[in-house]
């Protein structure tokens, strides 16, 4: 029985990291050639906002997508975008999770939205032949909403945005790079 519990143990040991995908060149030529160009868009399919009480509450409600939790939310066919045109970004990313201060009575500044040219913009390699943008940037539709942003970027072109907002709990997303043309 120990030999057999053995046997199981490695088969799944050695699968799990026959699993785990090296990049190629080809893909980590094509990820710097796009973090070069700084020209890309990314598409969010997940959004992974703080797990607190009041979003536990609105889960357990069954007032968010099917397939999504209260720590990873489904945007598959929502609207949402982060684009950068060499040092130009913009976004609009749906946002889960309780604002903290501010915010105006009646006001449509639901999610995280800006456009413009950052302050402390760093674009960096990172571990795993993977990009690292980090960067500040203020709301578009208000004044005093102030976001620090992380975007990763990975050679098979998936990535990650993290943003700390001065007003909001702090969310993750997971998404796909799109390529996008120079003529835009």
């Amino acid at each position: 029985m120990k030999r057999f519990v053995f046997l199981i143990s490695m088969t799944f040991i050695l699968l799990s990291c026959a699993s785990s995908k090296n990049a190629t060149q080809a893909e980590i030529d094509n990820l710097n050639a796009l973090i070069e160009s700084k020209t890309f868009e990314i598409e969010a399919e997940w959004a992974e906002p703080m797990v607190t009480n009041a979003m536990a509450q609105i889960a357990n409600a069954g007032l968010l997508p099917i397939g999504s939790n209260a720590g990873n939310i489904n945007l598959v066919g929502n609207s949402n975008f982060f684009k950068m045109k060499k040092d130009t970004v913009a976004a609009y990313l749906p946002y889960f999770g309780e604002r903290q201060a501010g915010g105006s009575y009646g006001g449509t500044d639901i999610g995280i939205e800006f456009e413009g040219v950052p302050k402390d913009l760093v674009v960096s390699e990172d571990k795993e032949n993977s990009y690292k943008i980090s960067f500040k940037i203020k709301d578009k539709n208000t004044t005093t909403e102030n976001y620090n942003v992380i975007v990763r970027v990975y050679p098979s072109l998936s990535s990650t945005i993290y943003v700390n907002s001065s007003q909001k709990n702090s969310i993750r997303y997971r998404g796909k790079v799109l390529k996008t043309s120079k003529e835009k």
